[in-house]
């Protein structure tokens, strides 16, 4: 017997197949936030060429999404467990599809980020509801077949989803992406409405941890902000250092809060564990990495390349394909071995994967090459990293050890991208100046090209320029961005790299891992 509080099962709808209505419905909401998640990346150069905005503006449109689902994410699921699971989900799922109407119908930037923010909100209800649905709907024997379901299909529908939406883009546009969602919500609330019973967690704490989730927000927007703003003014600019600053403070404030919380979202005990801590230190730099490297890879592979936004998705496939189809496999090796082998090995072979990346060149198959070592490294690294990540905590509080190692994830993507962005403007800018003492470009040459530093895509050039002094200035610009974007997959090779160092540093040798926070 263990000490985990069972969770409340409310009458399941009749027969099986009424209760698989529960995992369609799942199935259909994890969609809606995992499919936006991946496909926005692919859609951001023609969203900067079309809205003629800059690098850092399509930073806060990944930043924006990523800050509100990340702050809200362990307040949505303690929401749900409170106040329904069902009422939670069908609120996240509204949110979520009326904003993305709002980000497919935006006339410029400021529309756009506020409905990337309100999807961000309605993710950090629908995401951790999808799985409570299941697991107050079946019985434990039945969850893991169930769960596998819901598992593989979220991950055939986010592997798809690149490759779909570069077709979305290279035949209609970067909106459709976005209002396609409202469409699958449409069967979704039904389905949760008239098929799937609500339950609740008698056993929750009456309050929910708005305070701390507010605290996180504001300090994380901060954080960002100042991150993000220092590729134009500087460092040393009042605004940055303020806003790092008040970042800084607001998010001692919210360890302060969780401190003094009778209901933390985040309780710091469980980080007395060096187990527990090292796990999502390894997760903060290894999920930092790949989400700063996939924020670059469509910029090389569009902008640079030349390729269409269909192959530029479809790069994407060898890396979930493999993902998917060995999770299973990888599930298995922490029995075999421990946590410790696979997690130096999978990130180490993960930094392999964007060392490639960073030395591919034009040749298409060097970049699918690439793609398939860094899933095979994230194949090995996924599923012993959960495990780890539960094994590390009493057994009562792995429901909340999940959720804050999801969390932890979602920030490091959020901080590497703003810090990655700012890197990368200045690294494009005296990229360009290089290439263009190099080149002797002409004085126009030098003009259209200078129009290219504030953004990340080749701009519209002047129609009175020269066809050769046209073909040198795309030429130019397109090498700077390549240059630009094997230095951020450098980067993320070094962050995935430092992960495996971490499990080194922090990982004991035997295969338990059974929490040292027990007492």
């Amino acid at each position: 017997m263990s000490g985990r509080a069972e969770l409340p099962r409310p009458d399941p709808p009749a027969g099986p197949a009424g209760r698989y209505w529960v995992v369609a419905v799942a199935v259909l909401g994890s969609t809606l936030a995992y499919v936006d998640e991946s496909v926005v990346n692919v859609a951001l150069p023609a969203i900067e060429a079309d809205l003629r905005t800059t690098l850092a503006a399509m930073q806060w449109v990944i930043n924006a999404y990523t800050l509100s689902m990340s702050a809200l994410l362990l307040a949505g699921g303690a929401a749900a467990d409170r106040f329904g699971r069902r009422r939670m989900f069908v609120i996240g799922v509204s949110l979520f599809a009326s904003a993305s109407l709002g980000c497919g119908l935006s006339t410029g930037v400021p529309m756009l980020l506020a409905g990337r923010v309100i999807s961000g909100i309605g993710a950090a209800l629908l995401v951790p509801c999808s799985l409570a649905l299941i697991s107050a709907t079946f019985e434990e024997h039945e969850r893991g077949a169930a769960i596998g379901i819901w598992s593989g299909a979220s991950a055939i529908a986010a592997g798809a989803a690149p490759l779909l939406g570069g077709g979305l883009l290279d035949h209609w546009s970067w909106r459709v992406i976005f209002l396609i969602n409202p469409l699958l919500a449409l069967p979704t609330v039904w389905i949760a409405l008239s098929r799937v019973p609500e339950s609740r967690d008698p056993s929750a704490p009456p309050e929910v941890d708005w305070l701390g989730s507010l605290l996180a927000f504001a300090g994380l927007a901060s954080l960002v902000y100042g991150l993000i703003a220092s590729s134009g003014p500087g460092w040393a600019s009042p605004a940055v250092t303020v806003s790092l600053a008040a970042g800084v403070g607001l998010l001692v404030l919210f360890l302060i809060a969780e401190h003094l919380s009778s209901a933390p979202m985040m309780p710091l005990e469980l980080f007395r564990s060096p187990t527990f801590s090292g796990i999502n230190l390894l997760t903060l730099l290894l999920y930092g990495g790949l989400g700063g490297g996939f924020f670059f890879l469509p910029f090389l592979l569009i902008q640079a390349r030349g390729y269409s936004a269909t192959a530029a998705g479809a790069a994407y496939l060898p890396f979930t394909v493999i993902l998917g189809v060995l999770s299973r496999w990888s599930g298995g090796l922490i029995d075999r071995f421990g946590a410790r082998g696979p997690l130096i090995i999978g990130p180490a072979i993960a930094a392999c994967g964007f060392a490639l990346l960073a030395l591919s060149r034009q040749p298409y198959w060097t970049v699918l090459v690439a793609m398939v070592v860094l899933g095979f490294g994230m194949a090995v690294t996924v599923a012993p990293l959960t495990t780890a990540v539960l094994n590390a905590v009493p057994t009562h509080r792995t429901g909340v050890a999940s959720g804050i190692n999801n969390a932890v994830a979602s920030v490091g993507s959020l901080l590497v991208i703003a810090v990655l962005g700012s890197l990368a403007v200045g690294s494009m800018s005296r990229s360009l100046e290089r290439r263009l003492e190099v080149a002797a470009a002409s004085p126009e040459v030098r003009d259209a090209v200078e129009s290219a530093r504030a953004g990340f895509v080749i701009p519209p050039l002047p129609a009175s320029l020269p066809e050769a002094a046209r073909a040198q200035a795309r030429a130019l610009i397109a090498a700077s961005i390549d240059d630009t974007v094997k230095m951020m997959q450098w980067i993320a090779a070094a962050l995935a790299l430092a992960g495996a160092l971490t499990a080194v540093a922090t990982l004991p040798r035997s295969k338990a891992l059974r929490a040292d926070v027990s007492r």
